[in-house]
């Protein structure tokens, strides 16, 4: 138990920091906006992107953050991460660029797991809901 929130923090916290406060600092620099616009996407998206990143980030640490509302996070994290992938290979050709956000995804998929695993009341409170909503 104790291992699978260490493993947890360690994954969330990477996650957090390369995907929420790299983005909070950064989003405004030529350079994120010549990414942004190489890549073939407006600039309206580039604000939209960096202001789900941080939300999704603080929803993935905050331990306070209702269950379902984590579940959807990690389920932005894993589009974004993919969709990364896709449109780097595609303007840039596979390697570095596209295979960085699909090492964050299998990053994600960790978290996400240690995450069910480190809280197993909570989880299976929730199960049980689950399984009471089917049943009735």
């Amino acid at each position: 138990m104790r291992r699978n929130k260490i493993i947890y923090w360690i994954f969330t916290g990477i996650i957090f920091a390369f995907d929420s406060l790299i983005p909070a600092f950064t989003s405004n620099t030529q350079l994120a906006i010549d990414s942004i616009h190489r890549l073939g996407f407006p600039d309206y998206f580039r604000v939209e992107l960096t202001i789900f990143k941080v939300l999704g980030g603080l929803a993935l640490i905050l331990p306070m953050v209702p269950r379902r509302i984590k579940e959807w996070a990690y389920a932005g994290f894993a589009i974004n991460f993919i969709s990364a992938s896709v449109a780097n290979w595609v303007v840039y050709g596979f390697g570095a660029f596209a295979l960085l956000p699909l090492v964050l995804v299998v990053m994600l998929v960790v978290s996400y797991i240690t995450w069910g695993h480190s809280w197993p009341t909570q989880k299976n409170s929730y199960l049980r809901s689950f399984k009471e909503t089917i049943s009735a």
